[in-house]
């Protein structure tokens, strides 16, 4: 029987995309749809928090298992991972809030310190944070946790922004959006790569939280009552499409490098 296993380290390449503009629409609206995804399957599709956290769980897995068995970037095992990620690590906050009655400071606090030790780890063992050489396994295993928890973290400190503190949806989508404008330009303006990245990564997941809420929620709410299915069917058709442009480029140079 054949036996099912990862590929080498040494045979890698790159396994996480180019930081572009694409990289960030994407990134942004599959921490939208994250947000918007999870509350759909849970309330609007009648699911529930249990079986809703288990099927997407389960499917997280698989996208990982998917993942690891790759030795390059490839758009779209990439960003279904990362969509999925984003649905659990809404689902996490959302288990500590709701079903656990955690208080969104202790949540927020955990998450970030969490994040801090992994990156800790990760420096201290590989000296590098950097997400131009995630080239080998344990690497990429730091990458994703530290992924999973910006997700998590993310969340609870939006939630904590426009709900606990009172921020609102709109206010939340403005101030966010200027943190992470901030970001952008330290990063033009010299800033260390690695730092302005994870930075900006973990405040696109209270932007995208608060631009899902801001679209879902209805009018007598805050929102603008576009409701959790379409806005994930919108958001969702958008990440299709630019993740098939993506998929179809590197198709493209591969066959180039073929024929050169």
């Amino acid at each position: 029987m054949h036996k099912l296993s990862l590929p080498t380290s040494k045979h890698w390449l790159n396994k996480v995309p180019e930081v572009t503009i694409s990289f960030w629409i994407i990134k942004i609206m599959s921490t939208t749809v994250g947000e918007t995804g999870a509350d759909f399957l849970a309330v609007n599709a009648g699911w529930g928090q249990g079986i809703t956290r288990v099927v997407m769980g389960a499917l997280l897995l698989a996208a990982l298992w998917i993942q690891l068995r790759t030795r390059r970037y490839t758009p779209w095992r990439y960003w279904l991972t990362v969509v999925l990620v984003s649905v659990v690590g809404t689902q996490i906050t959302d288990l500590l809030t709701d079903g656990l009655g955690v208080s969104l400071y202790v949540s927020t606090s955990v998450f970030a310190i969490t994040l801090a030790a992994i990156f800790a780890v990760w420096y201290r063992l590989e000296h590098t944070l950097s997400i131009h050489e995630i080239v080998t396994r344990k690497r990429e295993l730091f990458y994703w946790s530290a992924v999973l928890c910006t997700f998590a973290l993310g969340t609870a400190a939006g939630d904590l922004a426009t709900e606990a503190l009172g921020l609102g949806f709109t206010w939340g989508v403005l101030c966010f959006g200027g943190l992470i404008a901030a970001t952008g330009l330290a990063w033009r303006l010299g800033g260390n790569t690695a730092l302005t990245f994870w930075v900006g990564y973990i405040l696109t997941r209270p932007f995208g939280a608060a631009l899902g809420d801001l679209l879902t929620q209805a009018k007598s709410y805050g929102g603008l009552g576009m409701g959790a299915m379409w806005t994930s069917i919108l958001f969702l058709a958008v990440i299709v499409m630019l993740v098939t442009i993506a998929q179809r480029a590197m198709g493209n140079r591969r066959h180039n490098q073929a024929a050169g």
